[in-house]
């Protein structure tokens, strides 16, 4: 009897994890995009840290020396742009110099336009990355964490403005 209950006990665990599948590097690396991007996980995503933000809050600076809010989006806009371009066989936008890609907003609609581009090129991300083999992804591996932790760094330090200006709600992933 013991042996048929452990022999029952070893073909569930085997039939269990014969029906979880592997991760793929493809499966994390689109995890990666989505938890930075608009998926709550153990950190805040970009998405939700510009969420609700007034263009007066997003172009809030303390000091001259440290970027606002509303040029860290621009940054992060402007490489995930470039980047989805080269991936996708285009030609990314011009480049000078990274301090260049930190463009200040000048008014309302041009804040609503920037959280909208950063939210669609983190989707067409997502997108691209979901669509494609593992021969059209294997050149790009490596950027493409490095978008992540690209995101992830930026959202850290617009999450860190918005609490020095007591604009964000704890509730909502940081306390």
């Amino acid at each position: 009897m013991k042996s048929i209950l452990v022999t029952i006990l070893s073909l569930a665990s085997a039939l269990a994890a014969a029906q979880t599948p592997s991760p793929t590097l493809k499966s994390i690396l689109l995890e990666q995009l989505k938890t930075t991007h608009d998926k709550q996980d153990w950190f805040v995503p970009a998405v939700k840290a510009v969420d609700g933000l007034t263009f007066e809050q997003a172009t809030w600076k303390e000091g001259t020396a440290n970027h606002s809010i509303a040029q860290l989006v621009s940054h992060l806009v402007y490489w995930n742009t470039a980047n989805l371009a080269k991936f996708k066989g285009e030609k990314p936008p011009a480049y000078t110099n990274n301090d260049a890609t930190f463009l200040p907003i000048a008014d309302k609609a041009g804040w609503d336009a920037a959280v909208k581009k950063l939210d669609a090129v983190m989707t067409e991300w997502e997108k691209a990355v979901e669509s494609s083999d593992d021969q059209k992804l294997k050149p790009f591996y490596s950027t493409i964490a490095h978008i992540s932790t690209h995101n992830a760094y930026h959202t850290g330090q617009i999450l860190y403005i918005r609490k020095q200006q007591g604009s964000w709600d704890p509730n909502k992933g940081v306390k």
